[in-house]
């Protein structure tokens, strides 16, 4: 599957926040200030100059020298006890750090939205009582590709009523023959992950590489938005290397590869955990 998109303008990275990562990048250009963040870091516990001294083998003075120099970026904090200095990591450079180098390589810039190149013979809307045979086939015909879910048998209408939000169920067809659906399912019970969803679409046998796809997910993605679901997101097989793109398309990111995360026909699998954020996030290291 191949989706034609124009380009945008590229978004500059804020002087701001260019000049916040240049000081961070700066300070771990020394590597034993690496060693020392690291050594903190694995601790798990706060510890004392005397401590990462006899560690790395470095004399106090130069271990106090390099710990400043990491404190005062908000690397570490500091804390007095007694006549001893306590180190201990700041909490927040577990995502700063990363957030700075996505930043940084335009993780973050703002991704597009979405596919634009829609075939005109695919029409989208919302899923009717009478559609779902045909979205259990069509169900059925993604689960024989062995790359499209870890479900090796269709789940029952009632399963995948009570699963779907009502209002993100679609159907799209061609020539009045349902061609593929899209839905989304809540992650979690909890209020405050009420805005997040978790995402899929399925396409009929014989019917991929028309750009119904593109069409489901276009109507997906928009209606979420508009419905103000702040997070969308997904898990695919590396396999699904098509599935993977069409995501991308539409703004999808990719945040980690999950290694044998659960086994299929008795074989570990591993899938690709992508996210789409309807609003970029800041996310900086603070005192």
């Amino acid at each position: 599957m191949t989706t034609s998109l124009g380009t945008p303008p590229a978004v500059q990275l804020a002087p701001a926040d260019a000049s916040t990562y240049a000081e961070w990048f700066a300070c771990l250009a020394e590597p034993m200030r690496v060693r020392l963040l690291h050594a903190v870091a694995v601790a798990g516990r706060a510890v004392t100059v005397g401590e990462l001294t006899e560690q790395l083998g470095i004399s106090q003075s130069t271990c106090s020298h390099h710990v400043r120099k990491l404190a005062d970026v908000g690397f570490v904090h500091l804390r007095k006890d007694r006549t001893a200095t306590l180190i201990s990591v700041n909490p927040a450079c577990c995502t700063g750090l990363p957030h700075a180098a996505d930043a940084v390589m335009g993780m973050l810039a703002p991704r597009p939205c979405c596919p634009e190149d829609l075939p005109a013979d695919v029409d989208v809307r919302a899923l009717e009582p009478g559609d779902w045979t045909h979205v259990r086939r069509i169900y059925a015909e993604g689960i024989a590709t062995g790359h499209a879910t870890f479900e090796t048998e269709v789940p029952t209408r009632d399963a995948l009523d009570d699963a779907w939000l009502p209002a993100h169920r679609w159907v799209a067809e061609i020539d009045g023959r349902v061609a593929g659906f899209a839905a989304a399912r809540a992650v979690s019970t909890r209020p405050v992950y009420a805005g997040v969803a978790e995402t899929s679409i399925y396409v009929g046998d014989g019917l991929r590489g028309r750009g119904v796809g593109r069409t489901l997910i276009h109507r997906q993605v928009n209606a979420a938005d508009d419905a103000g679901l702040w997070t969308l997101q997904t898990s695919i097989f590396p396999e699904n290397r098509a599935s993977l793109a069409l995501h991308q398309s539409a703004g999808y990111r990719t945040l980690g590869l999950r290694e044998r995360i659960g086994q299929h026909h008795g074989v570990w699998r591993d899938t690709v955990f992508l996210e789409r954020r309807r609003a970029d996030d800041r996310t900086g290291i603070t005192g």
